[in-house]
């Protein structure tokens, strides 16, 4: 079996030896070396051409943004981003995944995260996914949205329609080719449960809010779903469904505790199943690892829904949407670029 080659660049020397241990230790990984900074980085990432380099964001001199640029223009490497639970190191994860970067690890107490060793599962999975993930490169230049209808213009008593998406790794990127694509006027309401930690999912929201013609909102207790808005999954929690005033709104739970993510996919769409009717959802899954999502598709399909899986085409890991498609819970198979319009064509907007 080829072992996956990767580049460690950390100016922390505790993180580097850390994450070598934890890599080294998989058995199928292999580091080829490790960097002290950004600049010899860049360098060791032209020299050893890696298939991943795990890159820090925050280093003196050359940091890990600058350092993606030219990794990404130099090497097929594949870049997994390490970051800190900051509303700083949010933004600047986003621009890193626009930039090309696969996907990030979130560093669970600071820039010397002397409690990174709980992530080791995930940083092995992700570093593994990433070896496999096709890259889309360059940052996505954003067109200017219509201009957004004032608040509440949308809220009706009644929606006829509900979109849910599920995503992984890759989906910020694979977002942007639907959510900006979508019109202020669609008569659905959208949710996004996108895998991602707490403080991420409102800068998530808030991107999007910039860039969509219609509201995008992280979710939050007792957040109506409405027509012409988007609801972003709250991280850390599950977003469930409550009935309020024959308004469908979010309620966020703890439970169910033994779920690979939270927000689950699967938890998600087997709620809004229970609280909306089932013929009437649009279920999308998309990008990402293993198979969140998928039971919930198929059983949505069952229950008369439409659902939508992204194609191979597309997909920087084709996981969740290939296990959907394998189970039979694909109405239509579509690359990302595509899936705007099918939703439109549903709905009728």
């Amino acid at each position: 079996m080829k072992r996956i080659k990767v580049l460690i660049v950390d100016d922390s020397a505790f993180m580097r030896r850390v994450l070598r241990q934890i890599l080294e230790t998989a058995g199928d990984i292999e580091v080829l070396d490790v960097a002290r900074d950004g600049l010899e980085g860049v360098e060791k990432a032209l020299l050893l051409q890696p298939d991943v380099v795990t890159l820090d964001i925050n280093m003196p001199g050359m940091d890990g943004l600058t350092a993606l640029h030219y990794i990404v223009t130099g090497t097929q490497a594949r870049v997994v981003m390490i970051s800190s639970l900051t509303q700083e190191d949010a933004l600047a994860t986003f621009e890193a995944l626009e930039l090309g970067a696969v996907d990030f690890v979130a560093k669970p107490d600071g820039t010397v995260s002397l409690g990174i060793n709980r992530l080791a599962g995930e940083i092995v999975s992700k570093v593994r996914a990433a070896a496999r993930a096709r890259v889309r490169r360059g940052a996505r230049r954003w067109t200017a949205p219509a201009r957004k209808k004032p608040h509440g213009f949308h809220s009706v008593n009644k929606m006829d329609w509900l979109v849910v998406i599920g995503v992984s790794t890759g989906g910020p990127r694979t977002l942007e080719d639907i959510l900006p694509q979508l019109p202020a006027g669609l008569q659905a309401g959208v949710v996004v449960v996108q895998h991602m930690p707490a403080r991420f999912t409102a800068s998530l929201a808030s991107r999007f809010n910039q860039h969509c013609p219609f509201r995008v909102e992280e979710a939050g207790e007792g957040l109506p779903v409405e027509p012409g808005m988007a609801v972003i999954a709250r991280g850390g929690y599950h977003l469930l469904f409550l009935n309020m005033n024959e308004k469908l709104c979010c309620h966020l739970s703890s439970s169910p505790e033994n779920t690979a993510f939270k927000p689950s996919v699967n938890v998600t769409l087997q709620a809004a199943m229970e609280c909306f009717v089932p013929d009437r959802i649009i279920g999308v899954l998309l990008t990402g690892m293993g198979d969140d999502g998928a039971d919930a598709m198929l059983e949505l399909r069952r229950r008369g829904g439409f659902t939508i899986a992204e194609s191979e085409e597309t997909a920087v890991v084709w996981g969740m949407p290939r296990a959907a498609i394998e189970r039979g819970g694909a109405s239509v198979v579509a690359p990302s670029y595509k899936i705007a319009d099918i939703i439109k064509q549903k709905v009728g907007g």
